[in-house]
């Protein structure tokens, strides 16, 4: 798959660059920010990808989430996606920020008029790593995942589904439990339908109660995020871990929010974590 360079920059020694590509998954335009650290001629590195959150784009990581020096520190390619479909052919809910356009849930839509545009999980997980592999030195039997909010909930969702495949997830207050949640519910049973049990498989957990099992899981949530209690609920992840015997690091951080202050913060701590498990 070809990719078109929008913009390429020097940063920490690697190139941080913005490509476009044609999706046969979408339909549309995609753009995708993907860092490559300084290295060796014909070496191959592995691959942390970093889903956003409601109403982002891939530019919000790119441009506050600070995670290159480590990535450069480290050796790891940074992938940086956008959150939804984009283009005037593209329906959209005008005037709700939780759903549509920069609200793509990582879901494959199955109602009209979504289903045709809105197939973020089969982008994330099939399509894109095709044209990351192709294009630049990634070592794809080493891969990891993380995101924030409705990214974290796409990073526990995708990362349960295919443990074979990312060696460590990690979230940012992520929407744990999206089928029992307000953002959730609106978003599953428009871009889903009414049957509940469909929701089951973009619901972390709802896998992990389903029998999903991964053994390395982070998840970092701020005790002053204004969306904490009604929307992200990380006490229900650590109880279906705890039910599970899932052995997760889950880390309330004292007096930090919802925003990319909190991200920075603890970025590279995310990063080295996922490095670990990343060059075993």
């Amino acid at each position: 798959m070809k990719l078109e360079t929008i913009s390429t920059n020097r940063s920490h020694g690697g190139t941080q660059g913005v490509y476009s590509h044609q999706s046969a998954e979408t339909g549309t335009e995609m753009t995708v920010s993907v860092f490559v650290p300084e290295h060796a001629d014909g070496a191959k590195l592995p691959v942390l990808w970093y889903l956003s959150g409601l109403t982002c784009t891939h530019a919000n990581v790119t441009e506050k989430g600070e995670y290159r020096a480590a990535c450069a520190e480290h050796g790891v390619i940074f992938v940086a996606p956008d959150t939804s479909p984009r283009g005037d052919d593209v329906p959209d809910a005008e005037g709700e920020y939780d759903f549509g356009k920069g609200a793509g849930f990582y879901v494959d839509a199955t109602e009209q008029p979504w289903a045709a545009h809105y197939r973020m999980r089969s982008y994330i997980e099939r399509e894109l790593p095709e044209a990351i592999a192709a294009n630049f030195p990634a070592d794809m039997a080493r891969q990891s995942i993380t995101g924030h909010s409705m990214g974290g909930h796409g990073a526990l969702t995708i990362g349960l589904r295919n443990p074979e495949r990312f060696r460590s997830i990690s979230a940012f207050s992520p929407i744990v439990a999206p089928g029992e949640v307000p953002w959730g519910e609106k978003a599953l049973g428009r871009y889903l339908g009414t049957d509940r049990a469909s929701w089951r498989e973009y619901d972390g957990v709802a896998l992990i109660e389903g029998g999903a099992r991964h053994d390395h899981i982070l998840v970092d949530q701020g005790t002053a995020d204004d969306f904490l209690v009604e929307q992200l609920r990380t006490h229900r992840l650590a109880e279906a871990c705890e039910a599970a015997g899932l052995d997760a690091t889950i880390r309330l951080q004292a007096g930090y929010d919802h925003s990319y202050y909190f991200i920075s913060t603890f970025m590279a701590e995310h990063v080295a974590w996922h490095t670990e498990r990343l060059k075993r």
